[in-house]
């Protein structure tokens, strides 16, 4: 449904995209994943018909987004990191406007409202201003407006930055109901449990260059085996813990002074996982935390770019 093929834009000596290739089949979410400034709302922006590459081409539906944007204007919604809606509106003035721009007439554009004010849960607040709406409020209503003229492809760009959590899994409950009504969804996103949660297929970028992409499991799988991470409360303890941790692993261990804990690599789980206790047992260390585990998004993301991203635990 989405195609690109080295899609570069400069500005400058800056390389925002420097050759992105990418393809997401119908009915299925592709995640972009990267810190910010990692080219994610560039390559959006292209893909909606907002920025014209430098080089590069690109497809949605078949059509050709450079030599045919306003056919693509017909297919696609977009959602930007801010809702992008009138405050002094109301939530249904707001969709109702929405829909006479794409050319419905009075009627229909009330009804589509009416629909979607129900889909997203907004009926109650339908007729307030939305500048008394929360932030999860004024994000559904957002997504609620690129979707007026049912969009074969929806592009997120980062639809959940700034949300609390329970706005954010709400918005995820919204993600997947698209995705079961058949929607095809492009989703940045700097946060690894979202791209976790939602896609099929994760595209890793950083300073414009994909560096990895494949499924949740398959990036995963780029760094071995199972994990064991053991915490304790005393700090003065991981010296003798990251001991342990080397004679038991596969791995260097890693050392997290801020959690007070060792991760290290090990061959066989369950095994090592009770001769790592045993070892903790024989130098008297009682662990506050044990967990026997796969590699994390967040561990793929350092091993790949040297540093970490976001985490939804973050804000």
């Amino acid at each position: 449904m989405i195609r690109a093929e080295g899609l570069a834009k400069h500005y400058g000596r800056v390389k925002a995209l420097n050759g992105v290739d990418l393809e997401v089949p119908t009915g299925s979410v592709l995640a972009v994943l990267g810190p910010n400034g990692a080219g994610k709302t560039t390559t959006v922006r292209i893909l909606a018909t907002l920025l014209r590459p430098d080089a590069g081409n690109a497809t949605i539906a078949g059509i050709d987004v450079l030599a045919r944007p306003d056919e693509i204007r017909k297919v696609i919604g977009l959602t930007g990191q801010y809702a992008a809606v009138d405050e002094y509106l109301t939530g249904r003035e707001n969709l109702v406007m929405f829909a006479r721009l794409y050319h419905l007439d009075q009627a229909t554009a009330r009804t589509r409202a009416a629909e979607l004010l129900d889909r997203f849960a907004l009926t109650d607040a339908a007729d307030r201003q939305t500048r008394t709406y929360s932030g999860g409020m004024r994000r559904r209503l957002d997504l609620a407006a690129s979707l007026v003229a049912r969009p074969k492809v929806i592009f997120l760009d980062e639809p959940t930055t700034g949300l609390d959590p329970r706005s954010r899994n709400g918005m995820w409950d919204v993600i997947r109901e698209l995705v079961r009504d058949g929607a095809t969804l492009l989703l940045t996103t700097q946060y690894l449990e979202e791209a976790d949660a939602l896609a099929d297929n994760i595209m890793i970028i950083d300073h414009g260059l994909v560096i990895a992409q494949g499924t949740a499991d398959q990036l995963k799988g780029r760094l071995g085996g199972e994990r064991i991470q053991i915490a304790v409360k005393d700090l003065a303890h991981l010296p003798e813990l990251a001991e342990i941790a080397a004679s038991v692993g596969s791995g260097v261990p890693e050392v997290d002074q801020e959690s007070h804990s060792v991760t290290v690599e090990v061959r066989d789980g369950a095994a090592s996982l009770v001769e790592f206790v045993r070892g903790l047992d024989a130098k008297g260390i009682e662990p506050s935390d044990v967990e026997l585990r796969r590699p994390t998004l967040d561990e793929v993301f350092l091993a790949l770019t040297g540093h970490r991203t976001q985490s939804v635990h973050d804000d």
